[in-house]
């Protein structure tokens, strides 16, 4: 299945980034969530504009449809600069780095999204530009191959990552500013809803807020995406308020269970139960079991499996949990299975 198939991906489709961009909030008040890094970013962009010097270099990770990107465009604002957006794979070598750097203005902030991503011979030419505000350039080749220092424009690097693992020490190590972005609670996966709701002129009842909130899988671009595609039902077959009945019916259509799980999902759980007695089972056999890349599994499905307690990693592969056998109706032996994830 297609990552921009499923209402509940965390990551962008292709034609979602356009219509998110109206929705991301534009300054640090308005920002929902990340409570601790938004009051340390807001002591440290303070302190850069009293200095009058850029910000330093930042890193933001975490699993994807956080508010990254948004939270990078905010502290641009703040800073009262301009922000450049590029990724990881775009940046394919040396000189779309070289291009996009000696194009800054000063203080600019440059955002690189997936930045685990970077062609090795692209991110030792970053080294220097981060540390030293300069790049270094090699003319020629063979022995009359020589070295030029480009001074370019003081910068902050923003970067994001759904993988820190990933990341070269010596490029981890070179950013000032490191914070995690965590899942959201249903309290502001609900304040975010009643935002979009405002801006979309939607009229939604507080218990649709909270069924809707609870279905968002911890992750703001969900819950807006679930928003839409609920104000599309309650437009077509209902009065055009949203409702519960009309939140529960589109859910229902969507395959979207009241734990935020898909089809999909549930398939997961039920495959590692059914033919693998609960775990511990490898990634590698779950992916050939159901069809789907190992990379799918771990960046897609895993992470919301683990983070609501459906699924456990052990040193021997992965185990179903109590809470996802009572999910789904099948019966257990509570004390085998904690002995499993023990183990």
């Amino acid at each position: 299945m297609e990552n921009e198939e499923r209402i509940t991906a965390a990551s962008a489709g292709e034609n979602e980034e356009a219509s998110e961009f109206t929705l991301r909030p534009q300054t640090l008040e308005d920002y929902i969530g990340q409570k601790k890094a938004t009051e340390n970013l807001k002591i440290f962009i303070e302190a850069a504009k009293l200095r009058r010097e850029p910000l330093d270099h930042v890193l933001f990770y975490g699993p994807p449809g956080l508010g990254k990107t948004t939270l990078a465009g905010i502290i641009a604002n703040e800073l009262g600069v301009d922000i450049r957006i590029t990724s990881g794979p775009a940046i394919e070598r040396a000189g779309d780095l070289a291009a996009i750097l000696t194009n800054l203005n000063e203080n600019d902030v440059l955002f690189i999204d997936e930045i685990h991503r970077l062609n090795r011979s692209v991110e030792e030419v970053l080294y220097s530009a981060m540390e030293d505000f300069a790049l270094d350039i090699i003319i020629g080749k063979g022995p009359s191959a020589r070295s030029i220092r480009l001074d370019i424009a003081r910068f902050t690097l923003i970067g994001a990552t759904t993988r820190a693992g990933s990341l070269s020490a010596p490029l981890r190590d070179r950013f000032g500013v490191s914070s995690k972005f965590e899942m959201y609670t249903t309290g502001e996966l609900k304040k975010i809803i009643r935002r979009t709701a405002g801006l979309l002129n939607v009229e939604v009842d507080e218990e649709s807020l909270n069924e809707m909130a609870k279905r968002s899988r911890g992750t703001p671009r969900v819950a807006n995406r679930i928003l839409k595609r609920v104000r599309d039902f309650s437009q077509v077959k209902g009065t055009g308020k949203i409702d519960l009945a009309i939140t529960q019916e589109a859910m229902a259509a969507l395959g979207v269970d009241p734990m935020g799980l898909e089809s999909l999902d549930r398939e997961i759980l039920r495959m590692i139960i059914e033919r693998f007695k609960g775990g511990p089972v490898g990634i590698d056999t779950i992916a050939a079991s159901i069809g789907e890349e190992r990379v799918t599994i771990e960046d897609v499905y895993e992470p919301y499996l683990i983070q609501a307690g459906f699924l456990h990693r052990t040193q021997k592969g992965r185990v179903v949990s109590e809470q996802a056998y009572r999910h789904l109706g099948i019966a257990c032996d509570d004390q085998q299975v904690e002995l499993k994830i023990k183990e």
